[in-house]
């Protein structure tokens, strides 16, 4: 198979390619803002041979961030996603895979959200319209062993407590999230590509409290404090995801959060001082 992605540089991205590459799959195009190439600029690539597949992964995908600047999530979520399905249109490329997010599932709504229903709509729209067939994968809160530059949540948690600082939780002891280990969204994943035009939330099914987990970060680190903040703007406090239809292909989570927190730590710890220096 041979395909075009999009976001490669983050984490889901950087786990993604190894894996098609390890199956024999063959990349013809990669396009992420950490390699100069912007998918706003989608029309200046060029391909040279017929894709398979495109793979769109980018996004800016800080909730928080995002309803302070709404541009951020409708430039890169919304022009971007129109950007690449135009380069589909042109391009000939008879499907594409979309990462959409859990969090539109969710009661509570905003730039990001709904910069996320657009382009699930939008991918649905070129499939009635010019018959590009379509996956639609909706994750939650993929974590795992890799520098991640989008700051997200167990990233940012695993350098503080290495520094001895505070682990911040914006709602009380209650709020959980769903947790995904990326080999096992990465698996999940994989198990998709293969369907047409359908929609698959990918998770473990099992959330947990994000005290307890950070607790767990704490006790490895051996340093860190945890506190509670008031619930942030327009972000769930519950989140239970229905992962039925994905483990009807075939998917079951592995790597329990015990397990995927634990290893997730050794490679910060193993990796610290060089993320560290690489953040300045």
């Amino acid at each position: 198979m041979k395909f075009v992605m999009t976001g490669h540089k983050g984490l889901i991205g950087n786990f993604l390619e190894k894996r098609l590459y390890g199956e024999g799959h063959e990349s013809v195009l990669l396009v992420d803002k950490r390699d100069g190439k912007n998918i706003l600029d989608m029309e200046k690539f060029r391909l040279k041979e017929p894709v398979d597949v495109m793979i769109h992964l980018a996004a800016f995908c800080k909730i928080n961030k995002c309803i302070e600047n709404p541009d951020l999530a409708f430039k890169n979520n919304v022009l971007g996603t129109y950007r690449v399905l135009e380069f589909c249109r042109n391009n000939k490329i008879p499907k594409i895979i979309f990462t959409s997010s859990s969090r539109i599932l969710s009661e509570e709504k905003n730039p990001y959200t709904a910069s996320k229903i657009f382009g699930e709509e939008l991918v649905k729209g070129y499939s009635h319209c010019y018959g590009i067939e379509y996956i639609i994968i909706r994750p939650s809160t993929v974590y795992g062993g890799f520098d991640d530059l989008s700051k997200r949540l167990i990233d940012v948690w695993m350098l503080k407590a290495l520094q001895g600082k505070e682990l911040k939780i914006y709602g009380d002891k209650n709020k959980t999230l769903d947790f995904t280990h990326v080999e096992d969204f990465i698996d999940g994943f994989m198990l998709a590509m293969n369907e047409k035009n359908k929609e698959y939330n990918l998770s473990t099914g099992k959330p947990a409290k994000l005290e307890y987990i950070a607790d767990m970060i704490i006790d490895l680190a051996g340093k860190g404090k945890k506190g509670f903040y008031p619930i942030e703007k327009a972000q769930p406090q519950e989140v239970n995801l229905d992962i039925s239809p994905i483990k009807s292909l075939g998917f079951e989570p592995k790597v329990s959060i015990e397990e995927g927190i634990k290893r997730t730590f050794d490679w910060y710890n193993e990796n610290f001082d060089l993320i560290v220096r690489s953040r300045k």
